[in-house]
Protein backbone atom coordinates (compact mmCIF):
# COMPACT_ATOMS: atom_id res chain seq x y z
CA UNK A 1 0.00 0.00 0.00
CA UNK A 2 1.61 3.66 -1.17
CA UNK A 3 0.65 5.21 2.11
CA UNK A 4 1.84 8.61 1.66
CA UNK A 5 -0.30 8.18 -1.86
CA UNK A 6 -3.59 7.41 0.07
CA UNK A 7 -2.66 10.66 2.99
CA UNK A 8 -2.10 13.02 0.06
CA UNK A 9 -5.52 12.41 -1.19
CA UNK A 10 -7.13 11.81 2.51
CA UNK A 11 -5.76 15.99 3.00
CA UNK A 12 -6.76 17.42 -0.66
CA UNK A 13 -10.26 15.96 0.14
CA UNK A 14 -9.90 17.65 3.56
CA UNK A 15 -8.94 20.70 1.90
CA UNK A 16 -11.35 21.04 -0.32
CA UNK A 17 -14.42 20.03 1.64
CA UNK A 18 -12.70 23.36 3.46
CA UNK A 19 -13.29 25.28 0.77
CA UNK A 20 -16.38 24.17 -0.61
CA UNK A 21 -18.00 24.07 2.85
CA UNK A 22 -16.39 27.42 4.24
CA UNK A 23 -15.78 29.41 1.38
CA UNK A 24 -19.96 29.67 0.94
CA UNK A 25 -19.32 30.95 4.73
CA UNK A 26 -16.85 33.41 3.94
CA UNK A 27 -18.45 34.39 0.95
CA UNK A 28 -21.56 35.53 3.03
CA UNK A 29 -19.15 37.96 5.20
CA UNK A 30 -17.53 39.45 2.11
CA UNK A 31 -21.11 40.20 0.73
CA UNK A 32 -21.96 41.87 3.49
CA UNK A 33 -21.54 45.81 3.21
CA UNK A 34 -23.86 45.05 -0.13
CA UNK A 35 -26.70 43.39 1.41
CA UNK A 36 -27.59 46.63 2.06
CA UNK A 37 -30.66 46.22 5.10
CA UNK A 38 -29.33 44.77 8.36
CA UNK A 39 -32.60 42.62 8.33
CA UNK A 40 -31.27 41.37 4.99
CA UNK A 41 -27.96 40.41 6.80
CA UNK A 42 -29.64 38.84 9.80
CA UNK A 43 -31.28 36.62 7.41
CA UNK A 44 -27.97 36.16 5.34
CA UNK A 45 -26.40 35.15 8.91
CA UNK A 46 -29.22 32.85 9.71
CA UNK A 47 -28.67 30.87 6.75
CA UNK A 48 -24.96 29.66 7.82
CA UNK A 49 -25.43 29.79 12.02
CA UNK A 50 -26.43 26.35 11.86
CA UNK A 51 -23.10 25.17 9.94
CA UNK A 52 -20.58 27.79 9.79
CA UNK A 53 -18.40 26.14 12.96
CA UNK A 54 -18.50 22.45 11.51
CA UNK A 55 -17.24 23.55 8.12
CA UNK A 56 -13.73 24.74 10.03
CA UNK A 57 -13.16 21.28 11.52
CA UNK A 58 -11.51 20.71 7.99
CA UNK A 59 -8.96 23.47 7.87
CA UNK A 60 -8.15 21.49 11.40
CA UNK A 61 -8.55 18.56 10.26
CA UNK A 62 -6.53 19.88 6.90
CA UNK A 63 -3.38 21.95 8.88
CA UNK A 64 -3.35 19.26 11.41
CA UNK A 65 -3.01 16.31 9.02
CA UNK A 66 0.07 18.12 7.35
CA UNK A 67 1.81 18.36 10.47
CA UNK A 68 1.22 14.88 11.42
CA UNK A 69 1.47 13.34 7.84
CA UNK A 70 3.66 15.21 6.18
CA UNK A 71 6.24 16.94 8.91
CA UNK A 72 8.60 18.15 6.23
CA UNK A 73 5.93 19.54 4.39
CA UNK A 74 4.77 21.53 6.99
CA UNK A 75 8.35 22.61 8.43
CA UNK A 76 8.54 23.94 4.87
CA UNK A 77 5.31 25.61 4.67
CA UNK A 78 4.83 27.36 7.78
CA UNK A 79 7.62 29.82 7.66
CA UNK A 80 7.72 30.59 3.78
CA UNK A 81 3.70 31.34 4.57
CA UNK A 82 4.12 32.76 8.34
CA UNK A 83 2.31 36.10 7.69
CA UNK A 84 -1.02 35.00 5.30
CA UNK A 85 -1.68 31.88 7.80
CA UNK A 86 -1.45 34.09 11.26
CA UNK A 87 -3.49 36.95 9.51
CA UNK A 88 -5.93 34.33 8.28
CA UNK A 89 -6.23 32.82 11.74
CA UNK A 90 -7.02 36.36 13.67
CA UNK A 91 -9.30 37.31 10.96
CA UNK A 92 -11.01 33.27 11.56
CA UNK A 93 -11.26 34.73 15.09
CA UNK A 94 -12.16 38.09 14.63
CA UNK A 95 -15.10 37.32 12.44
CA UNK A 96 -16.07 34.53 14.97
CA UNK A 97 -16.64 37.02 17.85
CA UNK A 98 -18.33 39.22 15.28
CA UNK A 99 -20.64 36.72 14.58
CA UNK A 100 -22.28 36.08 17.94
CA UNK A 101 -21.71 40.13 19.26
CA UNK A 102 -23.45 41.62 16.26
CA UNK A 103 -26.63 39.76 17.25
CA UNK A 104 -26.51 41.22 21.05
CA UNK A 105 -26.41 45.28 20.36
CA UNK A 106 -28.28 47.62 18.33
CA UNK A 107 -25.48 50.63 18.57
CA UNK A 108 -22.33 48.79 17.52
CA UNK A 109 -24.11 46.60 15.13
CA UNK A 110 -22.80 48.72 12.01
CA UNK A 111 -19.54 48.06 13.78
CA UNK A 112 -19.41 44.65 13.95
CA UNK A 113 -21.48 44.08 10.55
CA UNK A 114 -17.74 45.67 9.50
CA UNK A 115 -15.50 43.40 11.65
CA UNK A 116 -17.73 40.26 9.93
CA UNK A 117 -16.67 41.63 6.44
CA UNK A 118 -13.30 42.44 7.09
CA UNK A 119 -12.54 39.50 9.08
CA UNK A 120 -14.22 37.09 6.04
CA UNK A 121 -12.00 39.46 3.81
CA UNK A 122 -8.97 38.96 5.03
CA UNK A 123 -9.32 35.14 5.73
CA UNK A 124 -10.54 34.22 1.99
CA UNK A 125 -7.86 36.74 0.72
CA UNK A 126 -5.34 35.15 3.15
CA UNK A 127 -5.95 31.67 1.83
CA UNK A 128 -5.69 32.71 -1.59
CA UNK A 129 -2.43 34.48 -1.17
CA UNK A 130 -1.26 31.41 0.40
CA UNK A 131 -2.38 29.01 -2.35
CA UNK A 132 -0.77 31.24 -4.78
CA UNK A 133 2.88 31.43 -2.87
CA UNK A 134 2.76 27.32 -2.85
CA UNK A 135 1.86 27.27 -6.63
CA UNK A 136 4.64 29.50 -7.36
CA UNK A 137 6.91 27.44 -5.83
CA UNK A 138 9.17 27.89 -2.59
CA UNK A 139 12.58 27.97 -2.19
CA UNK A 140 14.10 25.22 -0.51
CA UNK A 141 17.62 24.40 0.55
CA UNK A 142 18.23 20.95 1.75
CA UNK A 143 15.47 20.64 4.08
CA UNK A 144 14.55 23.89 4.99
CA UNK A 145 12.55 27.03 4.09
CA UNK A 146 15.19 29.03 2.16
CA UNK A 147 13.06 32.35 0.87
CA UNK A 148 12.87 35.41 2.57
CA UNK A 149 10.15 36.96 4.95
CA UNK A 150 8.13 38.32 1.68
CA UNK A 151 8.47 35.41 -0.87
CA UNK A 152 4.46 35.58 -0.24
CA UNK A 153 3.77 38.73 -1.88
CA UNK A 154 3.97 38.29 -5.11
CA UNK A 155 1.79 39.93 -8.05
CA UNK A 156 0.54 36.04 -8.86
CA UNK A 157 -0.12 35.56 -5.10
CA UNK A 158 -2.27 38.40 -4.82
CA UNK A 159 -4.37 38.02 -8.28
CA UNK A 160 -4.75 34.21 -5.96
CA UNK A 161 -5.69 36.05 -3.53
CA UNK A 162 -8.37 38.52 -5.19
CA UNK A 163 -9.62 35.38 -7.01
CA UNK A 164 -10.44 33.28 -4.11
CA UNK A 165 -11.86 36.37 -2.53
CA UNK A 166 -14.06 36.72 -5.63
CA UNK A 167 -15.12 33.18 -6.12
CA UNK A 168 -16.16 32.90 -2.41
CA UNK A 169 -18.66 36.00 -2.75
CA UNK A 170 -19.65 33.89 -5.75
CA UNK A 171 -20.55 30.69 -3.56
CA UNK A 172 -22.05 32.99 -0.99
CA UNK A 173 -24.12 34.47 -3.67
CA UNK A 174 -25.18 31.41 -5.24
CA UNK A 175 -25.94 29.73 -1.38
CA UNK A 176 -28.40 32.63 -0.31
CA UNK A 177 -30.13 31.56 -3.97
CA UNK A 178 -31.08 28.60 -2.65
CA UNK A 179 -31.84 29.69 1.40
CA UNK A 180 -34.02 32.85 0.76
CA UNK A 181 -36.76 34.02 -1.42
CA UNK A 182 -38.39 37.21 -2.60
CA UNK A 183 -36.10 40.63 -2.64
CA UNK A 184 -32.68 38.97 -0.99
CA UNK A 185 -33.48 36.10 -3.47
CA UNK A 186 -33.49 38.12 -6.03
CA UNK A 187 -30.36 40.73 -4.76
CA UNK A 188 -28.39 37.56 -4.91
CA UNK A 189 -29.35 36.28 -7.82
CA UNK A 190 -28.28 39.70 -9.50
CA UNK A 191 -25.26 39.80 -7.51
CA UNK A 192 -23.97 36.33 -8.74
CA UNK A 193 -24.05 36.92 -12.30
CA UNK A 194 -21.36 39.72 -11.79
CA UNK A 195 -19.32 37.68 -9.37
CA UNK A 196 -19.61 34.44 -11.88
CA UNK A 197 -18.09 36.31 -14.74
CA UNK A 198 -15.59 38.02 -12.50
CA UNK A 199 -14.84 34.21 -11.00
CA UNK A 200 -14.29 32.61 -14.62
CA UNK A 201 -11.83 35.78 -15.43
CA UNK A 202 -9.93 35.02 -12.69
CA UNK A 203 -9.77 31.44 -12.98
CA UNK A 204 -8.57 32.16 -16.39
CA UNK A 205 -6.12 34.84 -15.62
CA UNK A 206 -4.28 32.46 -13.03
CA UNK A 207 -4.81 29.32 -15.33
CA UNK A 208 -3.39 31.37 -18.23
CA UNK A 209 -0.30 32.53 -15.51
CA UNK A 210 0.25 28.83 -13.83
CA UNK A 211 2.32 26.97 -17.04
CA UNK A 212 5.05 29.76 -16.76
CA UNK A 213 5.93 29.66 -13.22
CA UNK A 214 7.07 26.27 -13.27
CA UNK A 215 8.48 23.87 -16.40
CA UNK A 216 6.90 21.18 -15.15
CA UNK A 217 3.31 22.87 -15.43
CA UNK A 218 3.89 23.90 -18.89
CA UNK A 219 4.57 20.33 -20.02
CA UNK A 220 2.12 18.97 -18.23
CA UNK A 221 -0.73 21.36 -19.81
CA UNK A 222 0.70 22.64 -22.63
CA UNK A 223 2.90 20.15 -24.48
CA UNK A 224 1.59 17.14 -26.36
CA UNK A 225 0.32 14.38 -25.81
CA UNK A 226 -0.45 15.13 -22.01
CA UNK A 227 -2.62 18.07 -23.18
CA UNK A 228 -5.33 15.48 -24.61
CA UNK A 229 -5.41 13.90 -21.16
CA UNK A 230 -5.72 17.35 -19.18
CA UNK A 231 -7.87 18.89 -21.64
CA UNK A 232 -11.44 17.08 -20.01
CA UNK A 233 -10.97 19.51 -16.97
CA UNK A 234 -11.64 23.27 -19.24
CA UNK A 235 -14.36 21.49 -21.06
CA UNK A 236 -16.21 20.30 -18.16
CA UNK A 237 -15.15 23.81 -16.64
CA UNK A 238 -17.04 25.51 -19.23
CA UNK A 239 -20.29 23.74 -19.06
CA UNK A 240 -20.09 24.03 -15.21
CA UNK A 241 -19.94 27.76 -16.50
CA UNK A 242 -22.99 27.61 -18.79
CA UNK A 243 -24.86 26.14 -16.54
CA UNK A 244 -24.36 28.76 -14.00
CA UNK A 245 -25.19 31.04 -16.24
CA UNK A 246 -28.47 29.13 -17.56
CA UNK A 247 -29.65 28.61 -14.21
CA UNK A 248 -29.17 32.06 -13.61
CA UNK A 249 -31.08 33.52 -16.24
CA UNK A 250 -33.84 30.84 -16.32
CA UNK A 251 -34.53 30.74 -12.74
CA UNK A 252 -35.09 26.43 -12.93
CA UNK A 253 -33.79 25.74 -9.48
CA UNK A 254 -32.67 27.48 -7.04
CA UNK A 255 -30.12 24.74 -6.25
CA UNK A 256 -28.25 24.51 -9.38
CA UNK A 257 -26.32 28.12 -9.23
CA UNK A 258 -24.47 26.91 -6.12
CA UNK A 259 -23.62 23.89 -7.41
CA UNK A 260 -22.49 24.97 -10.68
CA UNK A 261 -20.10 27.08 -8.48
CA UNK A 262 -18.62 24.61 -6.43
CA UNK A 263 -17.80 22.95 -9.73
CA UNK A 264 -15.89 25.51 -10.72
CA UNK A 265 -13.80 25.41 -7.49
CA UNK A 266 -14.00 21.07 -7.48
CA UNK A 267 -12.61 21.74 -10.89
CA UNK A 268 -9.78 24.43 -10.16
CA UNK A 269 -8.68 22.21 -7.39
CA UNK A 270 -8.44 18.90 -9.66
CA UNK A 271 -6.33 21.04 -12.10
CA UNK A 272 -3.98 22.37 -8.88
CA UNK A 273 -4.03 18.56 -8.23
CA UNK A 274 -2.83 17.64 -11.36
CA UNK A 275 0.26 20.58 -11.92
CA UNK A 276 1.17 19.40 -8.56
CA UNK A 277 1.28 15.35 -8.60
CA UNK A 278 4.03 14.23 -7.60
CA UNK A 279 5.03 17.18 -5.66
CA UNK A 280 3.43 18.35 -2.42
CA UNK A 281 5.79 21.76 -2.76
CA UNK A 282 6.66 22.41 -6.27
CA UNK A 283 8.86 22.53 -7.87
CA UNK A 284 10.85 19.45 -6.09
CA UNK A 285 9.47 18.15 -2.85
CA UNK A 286 7.37 15.14 -3.35
CA UNK A 287 4.91 13.85 -1.75
CA UNK A 288 6.65 10.49 -0.66
CA UNK A 289 10.24 13.08 1.00
CA UNK A 290 7.59 14.42 2.99
CA UNK A 291 5.62 11.66 4.40
CA UNK A 292 6.11 10.26 7.63
CA UNK A 293 7.08 7.04 8.67
CA UNK A 294 5.07 4.11 7.57
CA UNK A 295 4.23 3.31 11.13
CA UNK A 296 2.63 6.89 11.93
CA UNK A 297 1.09 6.72 8.75
CA UNK A 298 -0.67 3.74 9.61
CA UNK A 299 -1.75 4.22 13.33
CA UNK A 300 -2.90 7.73 11.77
CA UNK A 301 -5.12 6.05 9.03
CA UNK A 302 -6.60 3.73 11.80
CA UNK A 303 -7.91 6.91 13.26
CA UNK A 304 -8.68 9.02 10.28
CA UNK A 305 -11.16 6.00 9.10
CA UNK A 306 -12.83 6.50 11.84
CA UNK A 307 -13.12 10.10 11.87
CA UNK A 308 -13.52 11.22 8.47
CA UNK A 309 -16.45 9.42 8.25
CA UNK A 310 -18.31 10.66 11.09
CA UNK A 311 -17.85 14.33 10.72
CA UNK A 312 -18.98 13.62 7.18
CA UNK A 313 -22.28 11.63 8.68
CA UNK A 314 -22.61 14.64 11.19
CA UNK A 315 -22.26 17.15 8.70
CA UNK A 316 -24.68 15.44 6.24
CA UNK A 317 -27.57 15.59 9.06
CA UNK A 318 -26.92 19.24 9.98
CA UNK A 319 -27.52 20.35 6.64
CA UNK A 320 -30.30 17.93 6.72
CA UNK A 321 -31.57 19.00 9.64
CA UNK A 322 -31.90 22.99 8.69
CA UNK A 323 -32.56 22.63 5.28
CA UNK A 324 -35.30 24.52 3.24
CA UNK A 325 -35.29 28.63 2.65
CA UNK A 326 -34.50 30.62 5.61
CA UNK A 327 -37.69 33.39 6.37
CA UNK A 328 -36.69 36.97 7.58
CA UNK A 329 -37.43 37.36 11.07
CA UNK A 330 -37.47 33.86 11.91
CA UNK A 331 -33.67 33.02 11.82
CA UNK A 332 -32.11 30.80 15.14
CA UNK A 333 -30.88 33.65 16.70
CA UNK A 334 -34.00 35.84 17.14
CA UNK A 335 -34.98 33.36 19.96
CA UNK A 336 -32.16 34.16 21.88
CA UNK A 337 -32.46 37.90 21.96
CA UNK A 338 -36.15 38.29 22.86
Amino acid sequence: MDLPLIWAFILAFAVLAYVVLDGFDLGIGILFPFLKRHENRDTAINTIAPFWDGNETWLILGGGGLFAVFPLAYAIVMPALYAPIIAMLLALVFRGVAFEFRFRTVRWRGVWDMAFFAGSLIAAFAQGVSLGTIVQGIEISGRAYAGGWFDWATPFSMTTGLAVVVGYALLGATWLIVKTEGPLNRMAARYAGGLAVATLLAIVVVSAWMPFLQPTFYSRWLSFPQIFLVAPIPLVLAFAAWSLFTALRDHVSSYRPFFAALTLFVLSFIGIGISFYPNILPPELTIWQAAAPDTSLVFLLVGASVLIPVILAYTGYAYWVFRGKVIEGEGYHQHHSH
